[in-house]
This record gives structure tokens, C-alpha cells and sequence, in this order.
């Protein structure tokens, strides 16, 4: 008689494989209705394709994309000083290589998202010195990856700090530290744009916000009648009108209320908006997730001897995000896409630089050309967090019992 132990190896279940006309023929021409679906479906793609394809690769006039491209991508940063934006981005580059070599277990996708994403780069209308420079990024990635690969135990907390220390770090080289003759002069901050500022603003503001809306979250649930009705105010008043409302009151009420000594910065202003905009709405997203863990948990919380900030901190805090990360990538995506409305603020991100050189004489009639490729910009952008939620989702166990 066979006994099973708890050693036994448990066996995943089978899956089926298929080759390329196998897969073909189970999923599109199984049957003669199905094979007349699949190629009906496939001239009406085809004739939808054959058109915009004879534009994009013949009548489009990208030289508007080429010619422009420094402006899409740092708006109008100093180009003496435009190093310190490519320092930035391979220590960039060096922190999502160790953070992937510490996290990702397999080398499957590791390696050629590392390696593909700077090589497809490389090949857009780039100038071949900023060509090598995005090579070189590769480089930089993988070196971290390997680094991380040695000991993922030891660089898995490593990556978490990386990370705190490289923002600061990042924007104070961006930025600059002393005057304007020094080595690192500040650099104006109205002259940051493109690209580059759409993403600062994305990045910081789901940093910032993302504390506010838990904080928010867990005080709208306080048994202290003064600290929730604080939060609810502060939810429901952000909730109840547009973002484009709160950047008009940074833009134009906020310094009326400030000393005439004091300025505060377009970006700054920008930011504060966009934060609190996304806090209001992280809170609620928090809190939906913190209702979906039943009582039972603290119960069993607080019969260990747990104490409540024990209790949440540990127990019912990380449960309650695991279960809320689709809904917040999607805030996240979202948050992306609405630093377009920097613009009312004098703030010229990527969509403001293509206004911008659409207003030029030279490129009249290539507005087709410049949406699509800022389109293109926030595709890759979103997908990529998209993907990078599907990822973490899968390796929490995201949906399984």
C-alpha cells in the first residue's frame, strides 16, 4: 500500500501544447464556420490596416518627430546641461536592473525586456551619440541585474532602498545645486518639459498620494469623530469637482492666500494638485479593499495579543492592498494621462510641446504625425505598468484560494 507523506512532490497539472497549426486549428479553424469567421475577420483587417500602413510607412512626414525630438523629450532643459538628465536615467536604468534581478525569479522575460526595450529605442530617430548613450543604458540594466541575480535574498531589500535614495538623488541632479556659474547650476524648472516632466509628474505624484490616500483611508474609518469627518470632508470635497478646477485654484487662488514674498513654483503648484487629486481617490480605493477582509481577521488579531496598529500594520493593511492592486495600477494609469492638464499652469509636458510645435509654419499638416506619436508615448507607458500589475498580481497569487 502506498502512503503519501507530507515530502511528496506535488505535480502541477498537465497542460496541453500545441504547435503553431495545431494552435491554428483548434482556435480558428476548428470548424468550416469558424475557418469563414477567421478570414472574413482577416480582410476586414486587412483592409482597414492597408491604408493607415501606406500612410505611416509613405505620406507621413516624421522629419516633424526627428527634428523636435530634444524638445518631446526634455522640453526646453538647457542642452549644456543636458547630461545630467542622461546621469539620471542610467542610474535609472542600473536601480530597474537590480530591482528586477532581485524580484523577477525567471530569466525568460528579464532578459529581453532588458535588452529589447533600450534596443527598439535605439532605433527611433535618435542622433547615433544618443543612440550609444541608450545602448549604454542596457548595459547599465543588466549590470544590475546581475548584480542582483548573485544574492536576490540580500539585494531584494537592497532594490527598496535604491529606490528611496534614488528620487531625491535623481531630482537634485535634474535641478541642480548651486548658482548659475557653479558646476551644478539650478535650472529653472518652467524649462522643464517633454516627456521628462510628464513622467515626474506621474512618478511623484503617486508617491506622495499614495500615503495621503491610505492615511485618508484609515482616517475615514477612525472612531474619532474629529479625524473622520476631517478625511470625509477632505474626500468628498476633492471627489466632488474636476482636476483641471484644482490646478485653477493652485494656479490662481493659492498665492492670494500666501505672503507676496512667498512663490511657489508652477511645478510645485502642479504637483500639490495632482497629489491631492489622486489622494482623494486612492482613499476610497483603500478602503474599499480594507472592507473586504472580513472581521474574523481581527478577531483572530486581537486573540493573539495584537495590538491595532499590530493588528492593521501587519494583518489587515497588506491583505487589503493585495486585494486593490488592479484598481490602483488603473488610478495609476490614469494619473499618467492627466498631467496633460499641466498645460493651464504654463507647464509645457509632452502634449504641450506637440501645441507647441504644431504652432510652427514648418510643420503645418503634421498634426496627424505628432498626436499619434504622443499617443504612441502614453500606450508604451501605460502598458508597461499594465504589465508590470499583471506581473505582481501573479506572483502574490492575485485571485487564487
Amino acid at each position: 500500500m502506498t502512503t503519501i507523506t507530507a515530502k511528496s512532490k506535488v505535480l502541477p497539472p498537465p497542460t496541453e501544447r500545441y504547435s503553431l497549426l495545431g494552435w491554428l486549428h483548434k482556435n480558428l479553424f476548428s470548424t468550416w464556420y469558424n475557418a469563414l469567421l477567421t478570414l472574413f475577420a482577416a480582410w476586414v483587417t486587412y483592409a482597414m490596416l492597408k491604408p493607415t500602413l501606406t500612410w505611416v510607412f509613405g505620406e507621413a512626414r516624421w522629419e516633424v518627430i526627428s527634428a523636435n525630438l530634444k524638445l518631446f523629450m526634455i522640453g526646453r532643459y538647457p542642452i549644456e546641461q543636458e547630461w545630467r538628465v542622461w546621469t539620471a536615467l542610467f542610474l535609472l536604468t542600473w536601480v530597474i536592473g537590480l530591482t528586477w534581478g532581485a524580484w523577477v525569479k525567471k530569466f525568460e522575460l528579464s532578459g529581453l525586456v532588458l535588452l529589447i526595450i533600450p534596443v527598439f529605442l535605439a532605433i527611433l530617430p535618435f542622433s547615433m551619440d544618443d543612440r550609444l548613450k541608450i545602448l549604454g543604458m542596457s548595459v547599465f540594466s543588466l549590470i544590475g541585474y546581475v548584480i542582483a541575480k548573485s544574492k536576490p535574498a540580500t539585494f531584494t531589500r537592497v532594490s527598496i532602498f535604491a529606490w528611496i535614495f534614488y528620487f531625491p538623488i535623481g531630482l537634485l541632479i535634474i535641478r541642480g545645486l548651486t548658482g548659475e556659474e557653479g558646476f551644478f547650476p539650478v535650472v529653472d524648472t518652467q524649462l522643464w518639459g517633454g516627456l521628462m516632466l510628464t513622467v515626474l509628474l506621474s512618478v511623484l505624484g503617486i508617491m506622495f498620494s499614495f500615503p495621503i490616500g491610505v492615511s485618508l483611508a484609515l482616517g475615514r474609518q477612525s472612531k474619532l469623530p474629529i479625524i473622520s469627518w476631517i478625511s470625509i470632508g477632505f474626500i468628498e470635497t476633492i471627489r466632488g469637482v474636476p482636476l483641471i478646477t484644482i490646478l485653477f485654484m493652485m494656479d490662481l487662488m493659492l498665492p492670494l492666500f500666501l505672503p507676496s514674498e512667498i512663490r511657489i513654483e508652477s511645478i510645485i503648484r502642479a504637483l500639490v494638485g495632482i497629489t491631492f487629486f489622486s489622494a482623494a481617490y486612492m482613499a476610497e480605493n483603500v478602503r474599499g479593499g480594507l472592507q473586504s477582509i472580513p472581521n474574523g481577521q481581527h478577531e483572530a488579531a486581537h486573540a493573539l495579543g495584537l495590538s491595532g496598529f499590530q493588528t492593521m500594520t501587519f494583518i489587515i493593511m497588506p491583505q487589503a492592498l493585495r486585494a486593490v492592486i488592479p484598481i490602483l495600477v488603473s488610478q495609476f494609469i490614469g494619473l499618467l494621462k492627466d498631467t496633460t492638464l499641466v498645460m493651464i499652469l504654463s507647464l509645457f509636458d509632452i502634449l504641450g510641446i506637440g501645441k507647441a510645435v504644431l504652432g510652427n509654419p514648418d510643420y503645418i499638416g503634421t498634426s496627424r504625425e505628432v498626436y499619434l506619436f504622443i499617443a504612441a508615448v502614453f500606450w508604451i507607458l501605460s502598458y508597461g505598468m499594465s504589465y508590470a500589475s499583471q506581473r505582481l498580481e501573479t506572483a502574490l497569487g492575485l485571485g487564487e484560494r
